[in-house]
């Protein structure tokens, strides 16, 4: 029975070392902080950004409502940027080329990054991205206000918080 119990130990103790210790943020929690190249190679980290309203978003080439969303942010994005609104985009994609062109279609012109990791990428883990698109709106000083926003859910959030 004790060699049971010992085996139950090393278990979770294994999974939560594979799986790392970090929980997903939750609301009124600091993002985690992300550095990632951009398209052209520049790494851009997410902190960079305090001092905005910031909408995290994990994405992909591949993934069909996560292009869709792409469409509807650029449009808030033209809208908010001015008034102190920015987006991090995280893509998984594996394939650069794809993502390129990715970024060119869907009008993407704020700070987009990739983890060419694909699937893989450690990012997932830490903020528990299981499956995309998936959001963090984070409040001027980095801390999480909501997550999972739809763009349409996410304007009347930006006009209360930018004061519009």
């Amino acid at each position: 029975m004790r060699s049971g119990i010992k085996t139950i130990i090393v278990l979770a103790i294994t999974l939560l070392s594979v799986n790392g210790l970090k929980a997903q943020p939750g609301i009124g929690e600091i993002a985690y902080d992300i550095a990632l190249p951009t398209a052209s190679g520049d790494t851009v980290k997410l902190s960079s950004l305090k001092g905005k309203m910031v909408l995290l978003d994990f994405w992909a080439s591949w993934c069909g409502p996560c292009r869709m969303s792409n469409w509807k942010l650029a449009k808030l994005y033209g809208k908010y940027a001015q008034k102190g609104f920015e987006i991090y985009s995280v893509s998984i994609d594996d394939n650069l080329k794809r993502w390129k062109r990715a970024l060119k279609q869907d009008k993407m012109n704020w700070p987009a990054v990739i983890d060419k990791r694909g699937l893989n990428a450690p990012v997932l883990s830490d903020y528990k991205v299981y499956a995309i698109p998936k959001s963090y709106l984070l409040d001027r000083d980095g801390k999480v206000v909501a997550i999972n926003l739809s763009p349409e859910e996410l304007e009347p959030v930006l006009n209360e918080m930018l004061l519009l």
